[in-house]
């Protein structure tokens, strides 16, 4: 019996201790969700300006640049970027994003070059015998999203080098509110009439009354105004990314949270009963002993 309590007692000193530091990784998984979210925010004016000044160059440019026409799919090679986690107890989220990619991946024509961010959604890729590029290892401030922006263009830079056209889309999952998140997918190259009408559609028509003018040219400023825009798009993606990995990673400690509370719960009621137990035996005994002494000293008198 004191051989159970005793394990009982190491379970509940286990569990609460688990519990502790379920408590520190839901309490970090907070503060990273406000951090990532409010770079998100941040970049908000800035990405809107970006996307302004490619509208002005998209209507002041004589019947479209290169940049902005739409190149054979056929002839093109398709980089995937897609966001998942470096790290476990995040539910469903490296899953889900896998899953989305894959079923788009056997509708996009050509040759295809994944690039995946994070270990674990290279996991589930590759159980999806889909090969991957060069891995990239997630940041784990909002400090260090900027050098992980810059080794992914100088990839997707090295990619277009063996090829004369990409199309270049994102894949990552995207908060919504509180813990829940969705994926998305997006095309950032080429500038085709798809991304024409959905700048259009967002931007609505030129602020002021006067027409844009650009000083140097159109083509250097264009250039210059597409190589923001894949930064700031790349940075928003990571950023939403790892905001919506840590809400399933809170979500999945608030559960963790739950049932560990319950196992104490149980673990302490059965500890009780078993201690009670014990306790009724040891006075049982007591009393049968001092019962026992009295009955042998009547039958000595």
């Amino acid at each position: 019996m004191s051989e159970s309590i005793e394990l009982l007692r190491g379970k509940i000193a286990h569990a609460g201790t688990l519990g502790s530091v379920v408590r520190t990784m839901k309490t970090l998984a907070a503060v990273n969700i406000r951090q990532y979210e409010e770079a998100v925010r941040a970049l908000g004016d800035y990405y809107h300006t970006v996307e302004l000044g490619l509208f002005g160059c998209l209507h002041l440019t004589e019947n479209g640049h290169s940049a902005f026409r739409h190149e054979k799919r056929s002839e093109a090679l398709t980089i995937a970027i897609v966001f998942g986690s470096d790290q476990g107890l995040v539910g469903q989220f490296n899953d889900l994003i896998a899953e989305t990619f894959q079923r788009e991946h056997v509708t996009i024509p050509g040759a295809i070059a994944v690039i995946p961010v994070g270990e674990r959604v290279q996991s589930r890729l590759e159980e999806g015998a889909i090969r991957a590029e060069t891995l990239f290892a997630l940041p784990n401030s909002v400090s260090a999203i900027t050098p992980l922006v810059g080794d992914l263009l100088s990839e997707v830079e090295r990619l277009r080098e063996k090829t004369p056209s990409i199309t270049l889309r994102l894949y990552h999952n995207s908060p919504v509110s509180g813990e829940q998140y969705r994926p998305v997918s997006k095309q950032l190259l080429p500038f085709d009439q798809t991304w024409a009408t959905e700048i259009a559609i967002r931007i609505g028509k030129w602020p002021t009354r006067s027409k844009p003018e650009i000083l140097n040219g159109v083509e250097s400023l264009q250039w210059a105004l597409i190589r923001e825009y894949l930064f700031v798009s790349l940075y928003r993606a990571c950023a939403e990314s790892l905001a919506a990995e840590n809400a399933s990673r809170l979500s999945a400690m608030q559960r963790a949270e739950k049932n560990i509370d319950d196992m104490l719960e149980t673990l302490t009621r059965l500890y009780n009963e078993r201690r009670q137990a014990g306790i009724d035996e040891e006075l049982f005994d007591v009393v049968s002993g001092f019962q026992s002494l009295g009955d042998n000293s009547d039958f000595n008198s």
